[in-house]
């Protein structure tokens, strides 16, 4: 994969590696960047999935480790004058550890251990003054959550720090642990209104505040790579350098618009919809709408909500497959096109969907639970999913605009999501608003320039690198 582009050049030149991780890949891309203009090459795509054990849904993250290294062990061969690495993943997730040593394989936010620990923290802190002080909307598996499941087993009085995954990461690639602030603001223990820890709810929660690590901001550099991890990459003199670790932060980095009057959908495993802010929004009615206001790079506000995603769409096609059947995602997408009238629609944030396994079988009991007609075939599934979600999309940006004031002319679609074409007409049919939808790397493209404006490859604001995006990578506009 290669793509071009030219920002407001430095004289420099130089290599850096983006390592996204994602709830079902994860690959390593580099960003060779000279004299303002940047390439991308894909080195290395590895599969990403949790693992069901007799005490729950867990992540592989030894494993996830090692590709990452043999990824930029490839990444090193290509470039060995390599600069920088930064990691990106999703949020919330962490592992446990005393004396460097991580305790167990980090559970996945779908475990369902997490539901018991909701009632126990509003029993402490009511939903309404938690939202008042973190900003985030309720989801039953923020780590604040997950932290009190693991109290409640006995889990923490062996540890002595947590760490969410990319820090995980960055700490076996250097030695160093510390918590990247754009992924730490999702944990629901930060201040939303200092950006610090908040130690007086650890406190009330019996959750201890030592297991909390320094915040860094994106564009730190962490340090070098410890021996242990020079012998899976080879020789380099690569520093790893903090980016938005939360995915969504980097991607919304690479939004290609220097206005404030657009709303972005980062569209994979979740869709993430909203706007950028300066201050964040924690009125009772943005808690009651479901809205988050979690951090981003340069200190600004990622104003969402968090929509359930393509997640509906994948795991539907992974169940199906598990029959042996090959199933053709765009031969699937095709024949959703060619389905006429109106299909059935349902709430694509309904928490009945968040656990693995059953999707289809799930989405029936849904229509059926409320005497509705449910899809017929699977390509009516299919096409009723992306309705179901354009609608969602649609009622949050209109929220969105309702409770921060920005009025929205224009959405930006990114990720992945924005390949599949007919999502992206029927999220313009559906807000009434022209879609931009592009670039389909924009959380790799987000950690890049976030690293090479850290080492003087890429110089400016955060408008700044949003207009090099805009200049330079291929988007495709959709009419309402």
């Amino acid at each position: 994969m290669a793509s071009g582009t030219r920002a407001s050049g430095t004289g420099a030149r130089g290599t850096v590696a983006a390592v996204d991780l994602g709830a079902t890949s994860g690959r390593v891309i580099l960003g060779h960047l000279d004299d303002g203009a940047l390439r991308l090459e894909e080195v290395a795509r590895f599969a990403n999935a949790p693992v069901r054990t007799p005490d729950g849904l867990h992540w592989s993250i030894t494993e996830l480790y090692r590709d990452v290294v043999e990824g930029l062990a490839e990444g090193v061969r290509r470039s060995p004058g390599l600069l920088s690495i930064g990691i990106d993943s999703w949020a919330v997730d962490y592992a446990l550890l005393r004396d460097g040593r991580m305790l167990g394989e980090p559970y996945s936010y779908r475990d369902d251990r997490n539901l018991a620990a909701v009632d126990v923290v509003h029993e402490r802190v009511p939903a309404s003054e938690l939202y008042a002080r973190n900003g985030l909307q309720h989801l039953p598996f923020n780590t604040l959550f997950q932290l009190t499941a693991d109290r409640l087993a006995g889990a923490l009085e062996r540890a002595d720090s947590f760490l969410l995954i990319p820090d995980l990461l960055a700490f076996w690639l250097t030695g160093r642990q510390v918590a990247e602030r754009t992924n730490a603001s999702t944990t629901g223990l930060v201040e939303v209104s200092s950006g610090r820890w908040d130690a007086a709810l650890m406190e009330r929660l019996d959750l201890p505040a030592h297991l909390t690590r320094t915040l860094v901001d994106p564009g730190t550099v962490l340090g070098p790579l410890l021996p242990s991890a020079l012998r899976g990459t080879g020789k380099t003199d690569a520093v790893v350098t903090a980016v938005g670790s939360h995915d969504t932060a980097s991607a919304v980095v690479a939004v290609p618009s220097t206005d404030r009057d657009v709303a972005y959908i980062s569209c994979g495993t979740w869709s993430l919809v909203g706007v950028e802010l300066d201050r964040p929004v924690v009125s009772e009615a943005s808690r009651l709408a479901g809205f988050t206001n979690e951090g981003g790079v340069d200190g600004r506000v990622r104003y969402l909500h968090n929509v359930m995603g393509l997640w509906l769409l994948s795991e539907s096609v992974r169940e199906w497959e598990k029959s042996g059947e090959r199933i053709e995602l765009a031969e699937l997408l095709a024949a959703a096109e060619q389905v006429t009238g109106e299909v059935p629609v349902f709430d694509a944030d309904d928490p009945l969907f968040l656990a693995p396994g059953g999707m289809p079988e799930r989405i029936a009991a849904w229509f059926a639970e409320r005497g509705l007609r449910a899809p017929q075939s699977r390509p009516e599934l299919v096409r009723s999913v992306l309705v179901s979600l354009a609608r969602a999309y649609a009622e949050t940006i209109r929220r969105a605009s309702e409770l921060s004031g920005v009025r929205i002319r224009t959405v930006h679609l990114v990720g992945g999501g924005s390949q599949n074409e007919l999502l992206c007409r029927l999220t313009a049919e559906a807000t009434g608003l022209p879609v931009v939808a592009g670039p389909v790397e924009a959380t790799a493209i987000g950690n890049v320039l976030v690293q090479a404006r850290a080492h003087g490859l890429v110089s400016g604001s955060l408008e700044d690198l949003r207009a090099l995006v805009a200049r330079s990578f291929p988007v495709t506009r959709y009419a309402p």
